[in-house]
């Protein structure tokens, strides 16, 4: 007779354990991957581009998707500014409307964003609700907004907001926008943000104080505070103006109104 092998029970025990542990690991990795998304199958209808396309046009078919409605007013958001003047104001009651009613963040951030553009006088009403917004990134916006227009109401809203908000990120997006602007009412606010207990705020409110006045005092945040208050002082009158000077440092000033 041939000579049949030996069949070692407990290596081929092992072997079967070390091929179910495999599997099962193998099994857990593929839960996790999946995640509960959608079921065990999310991982493959997300790969799948039949299952994609056949989802996508399901949600065009129940009508306009958010994705679609992002996207038209991101291009709105481009064109605008190039629109004629009865056009801005057709879109404008359009952004109005988004910026009052819609439930996405980013649909009413794109619509604060588009009203930065607008040469209509009804612009800076349409970016001051952002600021009053449920969302921190439309109140960002709003700032950043602000940052771009040129109305002395602009950098009012914009001190005011800086004196006000509790937001870390707000106040950030406050400080820098106000750097975009001259005047007494911009080197005022961010003069007291260089008293904030935050270094980084206050490394933000010097940066933008080199865009209001036009000069670099450093890094010190006291020599910026020490340069302001020494020329905001009163005129020959006996009254303050409303222009701030900043001494250079050589025997002259600097005028900013």
């Amino acid at each position: 007779m041939p000579h049949q092998p030996i069949i070692d029970t407990d290596m081929t025990h092992r072997r079967r354990l070390r091929s179910f542990t495999c599997g099962a690991l193998a099994a857990v990795l593929c839960v996790l991957a999946c995640g509960c998304h959608d079921g065990p199958l999310y991982g493959l209808k997300r790969i799948n581009p039949y299952f994609a396309m056949r989802e996508w046009k399901r949600d065009r078919e129940l009508g306009v998707t958010d994705h679609q409605r992002r996207q038209e007013l991101q291009n709105l958001a481009s064109q605008i500014g190039g629109m004629s003047a009865k056009e801005q104001a057709k879109w404008a009651t359009h952004l109005d409307r988004i910026i009052e009613n819609d439930p996405s963040p980013e649909m009413r951030r794109l619509s604060i964003l588009a009203a930065s553009k607008l040469r209509t006088p009804d612009a800076i009403d349409l970016i001051e609700r952002g600021l009053d917004d449920e969302s921190l990134k439309v109140q960002m916006e709003a700032c950043r907004s602000l940052g771009k227009r040129r109305e002395p109401e602009a950098a009012q809203l914009l001190a005011s907001t800086l004196g006000t908000t509790p937001e870390a990120d707000v106040k950030n997006s406050a400080i820098a926008a106000l750097g975009k602007h001259k005047g007494n009412v911009p080197v005022e606010s961010l003069r007291l943000a260089l008293e904030d207990r935050d270094p980084a705020t206050i490394h933000l409110a010097m940066q933008s104080l080199k865009g209001v006045i036009g000069k670099d005092y450093g890094n010190d945040p006291q020599q910026w505070i020490a340069a302001i208050d020494a020329q905001s002082a009163p005129d020959a009158s006996g009254t303050e103006s409303d222009d701030v000077r900043v001494a250079d440092g050589q025997g002259d000033e600097k005028t900013i109104r």
